[in-house]
């Protein structure tokens, strides 16, 4: 038998290439993530023997578990990209070398103080709740750029752009609104030429949206289910968490 993942890459990569052209934009400058999430170490494997080295883990204890191929194959790049509670910290900035889910600034205090005592730097992208739903973690939209101004006093967070999640079981219209949100934000914060403040990076679009989110200037696309596989844990395992509870 061959390689599934592959072979499911393959496809990825093609419609990344044909939503690229239809937008006039170059495929090298979007990058393909593989989200983890409960994806079993094998299925990991064949990604990367098929030449993937983007990952994504939304889950700090999973991190931990996939730790040992991470090391194995050391061309490969970790991101986080979950809800991050502060008391999971310490462990995730062993492994990552950028988080996408920095939603507040208690988080990214907690974030500097750790970075600080081990004399590192981080590089992070502000989570935007774009689509207004309560089950979801993000920054509203309006508070975007005061949190940037925060974030931006901390000397050890290098914020490289901004993350969203389209809305959930959505039309590709209410979809793309997400997406040119996300956009127009990452204008505004730019034009304020805030230090360690880059605004390079969109981070939008899963594997039921990605198309739409290439065609509204996404950079980084996070797909798990059309390459690994449909999941045995539901979205609202990883996504949809109780938004209300935040540490």
């Amino acid at each position: 038998m061959g390689n599934p993942v592959e072979e499911n890459l393959k496809t990825v990569k093609q419609q990344m290439k044909l939503a690229c052209r239809a937008s006039g934009r170059k495929i090298e400058d979007v990058q393909l993530l593989l989200a983890t999430k409960t994806v079993p170490l094998e299925k990991l494997q064949m990604a990367m023997q098929a030449g993937a080295a983007l990952f994504g883990e939304n889950k700090a204890q999973e991190l931990r578990g996939k730790f040992p191929l991470m090391q194995q194959y050391n061309q490969v790049e970790w991101h986080f990209i979950g809800h991050l509670q502060t008391n999971k910290v310490k462990d995730v900035i062993k492994y990552v070398t950028l988080i996408h889910s920095v939603d507040r600034l208690k988080l990214g205090q907690v974030l500097h103080n750790q970075l600080v005592k081990e004399n590192k730097t981080m590089d992070i992208l502000i989570q935007i709740n774009t689509s207004y739903e309560e089950s979801k973690f993000g920054a509203p939209p309006e508070s975007a750029l005061e949190l940037a101004e925060q974030l931006s006093q901390f000397e050890t967070l290098n914020v490289k752009g901004l993350m969203t999640i389209g809305k959930l079981n959505a039309t590709n219209d209410e979809t793309r609104h997400c997406f040119r949100l996300l956009k127009r934000i990452q204008t505004e914060i730019r034009e304020k030429k805030l230090p360690r403040v880059e605004m390079d990076i969109l981070s939008m679009g899963m594997s039921g949206d990605f198309k739409v989110a290439i065609e509204e200037g996404a950079t980084i696309i996070r797909v798990g289910t059309s390459v690994f596989g449909q999941r045995y844990l539901p979205d609202s395992y990883y996504w949809n968490e109780d938004a209300s509870q935040v540490d």
